[in-house]
C-alpha cells in the first residue's frame, strides 16, 4: 500500500507494457522506439535505490549569448559509459533524469516532459559606425557649390559656365537665394563689363527660365534683385532693358507661335508665363522712390491674351488659364484703377469659347472654374471691418447674428425693420407686466404668488368655449 503512494502518477501502468521492449525502465534505457538491449548488461551493478519522489526540475534556461569560437563547454569529471548501440550522439542527445521509482513513465511523456532544446543564439556582430566616419549628403547634393560661389569665379574659366552653374543650383535648392544671390550679383559686378557680357548674361537667364518650367519664378527674382544690383550701365541698355528687348523678340512672333506645332506651341507657353511672372516680380523705383510694376508688360500679357483665345486650342486654352490665375487678380486692380474694362471683355471671350470653340470637356471645365473664381474676387478675403466701424451700410451681414422678436399680434421682426424702434419698445412695455419672468419663460417668483396663481388659473372664454367644443367631439368620435 505504501509503494503506490511513492510511485508517480501513472508509474505502475506502464511496467507490464514496457518489458521486453526497451520502453519501461531502465533496461530500456529511454530509446526511442523501444530500441536498444532487452535487459541491462551483467557487468553493470543494479542501480542504487534512490528516495522516492516526482521528477527532478529542468535545468535552467541557456545565457543568450553564445561561447566564443573554439571555446569548449566544461563537463563535471565523473566515470563516463560506453555508448550503447543505436544511441544519439552526446550532443544532440536530450538529458534526462536519474534512474529511480519514475522511470517506468511511457517514453513520450518522459521525452516531452524532460527533453529542452538548447538555443543556440548567433554572436552579436559588431557595429561598424564610427564617430570619426564622413559627413553624409544625399545623393544628387554637391558640397562645393556654396564654397565655390563664395571663393568667386576664379574655378569657372568662362562667364556662361559660371552663370549656369549657379542656375542649375537655384533649380535644385531655390531656397538658397536669399544666402547666395547677394554674392553672385557681386560676383559678376567685377566680371560683367562690356555689352557682350551683360547680353550674353541676359540671354542665359531667360533660356534657363523659358526651358525649365519650375524656374520661371525663381527667374523673375533673379531678373528683379540684379536690375537693382548690377553696376554696369552701357549704351546699349542696363540689364533690365536688355531683359525687355530680348522678351520683346520673342513677343512680336506671338501670332506665328500660337498657331504653330507642338513644340513652338510649347515654348511660346513658357514665354507667356515667365512674361507673367515678370509682370509680378519685376520692380521699377521712381524718381520719388514709388514702386511699380512695368506697364509695357501690363499691355503685353493683354495682347499675349488675344492671341492664345483667337486660336482656341486645348493647350493654348490652358496655357490661358494658367496666366488669369497668376496674374488676373493684379491685372483687374489695374485695370480699374485706369477706368478699363478689359477683364470684362476676357470673360465675355472666355464664354464664347465654351459654347462655340470645339475644345475638349475638360477644357471648357477649367475655364468655367476660372469664371467661378473671377465671381469670387479672385478667391481674395478682405477682412472684415471691426465691430465699432461696422455698419448697416458698409457690412451687409450686420444683422445677421441680431435675435427675432415678435409683436402681440405673433409677427415677426428684428432689428432690421424701418419700426424695429417702436415695435421693441412696446415689447419691454408688455414684458413689464411680467417682472419675475427671464426672456425663455422662467419663473423667478417662487411657488405661492397670488398674482401669478390667478393668472395661471384663469382661462380666456374664447379659449374656454373652443376646449368645451373639443371635449364634446372628441367624445362623439369615441363613441362611434
Amino acid at each position: 500500500m505504501s509503494d503506490g503512494f511513492d510511485r508517480a502518477p501513472g508509474a505502475g501502468r506502464g511496467r507490464s507494457r514496457g518489458l521486453g521492449r526497451g520502453g519501461g525502465g531502465p533496461e530500456g534505457g529511454g530509446f526511442p522506439n523501444g530500441a536498444g538491449p532487452a535487459e541491462r548488461p551483467r557487468h553493470q551493478p543494479p542501480p542504487q535505490p534512490k528516495a522516492p519522489g516526482f521528477l527532478q526540475p529542468p535545468p535552467l534556461r541557456q545565457p543568450r549569448t553564445a561561447p566564443p569560437p573554439g571555446a569548449q563547454c566544461e563537463v563535471p569529471a565523473g566515470p563516463q559509459r560506453p555508448p550503447r548501440p543505436g544511441a544519439l550522439p552526446e550532443q544532440t542527445r536530450p538529458l534526462r533524469a536519474p534512474p529511480s521509482s519514475q522511470d517506468n513513465i511511457p517514453q513520450q511523456n518522459l521525452e516531452s516532459a524532460m527533453a529542452k532544446p538548447q538555443v543556440v543564439v548567433a554572436p552579436v556582430l559588431m557595429s561598424k559606425l564610427s564617430v570619426n566616419a564622413p559627413e553624409f549628403y544625399p545623393s544628387g547634393y554637391s558640397s562645393n557649390y556654396t564654397e565655390s560661389y563664395e571663393d568667386g569665379c576664379e574655378d569657372y574659366p568662362t562667364l556662361s559656365e559660371y552663370v549656369q552653374d549657379f542656375l542649375n543650383h537655384l533649380t535644385e535648392q531655390p531656397g538658397s537665394f536669399e544666402t547666395e544671390i547677394e554674392q553672385f550679383a557681386e560676383t559678376l559686378n567685377g566680371w560683367v563689363t562690356t555689352d557682350d557680357a551683360l547680353q550674353e548674361l541676359v540671354e542665359l537667364i531667360y533660356q534657363q527660365a523659358t526651358s525649365i518650367p519650375n524656374f520661371s519664378y525663381m527667374g523673375a527674382r533673379l531678373c528683379n534683385y540684379l536690375s537693382h544690383h548690377l553696376t554696369i550701365s552701357p549704351q546699349s541698355g542696363n540689364f533690365r532693358q536688355l531683359l525687355l528687348q530680348r522678351c520683346r523678340t520673342e513677343y512680336e512672333v506671338k501670332d506665328q507661335a500660337a498657331k504653330g506645332d507642338e513644340v513652338t506651341r510649347k515654348r511660346f507657353h513658357a514665354f507667356v508665363l515667365f512674361l507673367g511672372e515678370l509682370y509680378l516680380n519685376l520692380e521699377i523705383k521712381g524718381t520719388n522712390g514709388q514702386v511699380t510694376r512695368a506697364d509695357i508688360l501690363q499691355v503685353g500679357l493683354r495682347e499675349l491674351l488675344n492671341a492664345l483665345f483667337s486660336n482656341p486650342m486645348d493647350d493654348n486654352l490652358i496655357c490661358a488659364v494658367k496666366l488669369l490665375k497668376l496674374t488676373g487678380s493684379v491685372l483687374e486692380d489695374a485695370w480699374k484703377e485706369k477706368g478699363k474694362t478689359d477683364m470684362e471683355e476676357i470673360i465675355q471671350r472666355i464664354e464664347n469659347v465654351v459654347l462655340d470653340a470645339n475644345c475638349s470637356r475638360d477644357v471648357k471645365q477649367m475655364l468655367l472654374k476660372l469664371v467661378e473664381l473671377r465671381s469670387s474676387n479672385w478667391g481674395r478675403v478682405h477682412a472684415t471691418s471691426t465691430y465699432r466701424e461696422a455698419t448697416p451700410e458698409n457690412d451687409p451681414n450686420y444683422f445677421m447674428n441680431e435675435p427675432t422678436f415678435y409683436t402681440s399680434d405673433g409677427v415677426p421682426f428684428t432689428a432690421a425693420d424701418p419700426d424695429y424702434q417702436e415695435k421693441y419698445q412696446e415689447l419691454l412695455e408688455r414684458e413689464d407686466f411680467f417682472p419675475d419672468y427671464e426672456e425663455n419663460g422662467t419663473d423667478l417668483s417662487g411657488a405661492g404668488d397670488p398674482y401669478l396663481d390667478d393668472i395661471d388659473d384663469e382661462m380666456d372664454p374664447e379659449i374656454e368655449e373652443a376646449y368645451e367644443k373639443f371635449c364634446l367631439e372628441s367624445e362623439r368620435k369615441r363613441k362611434q
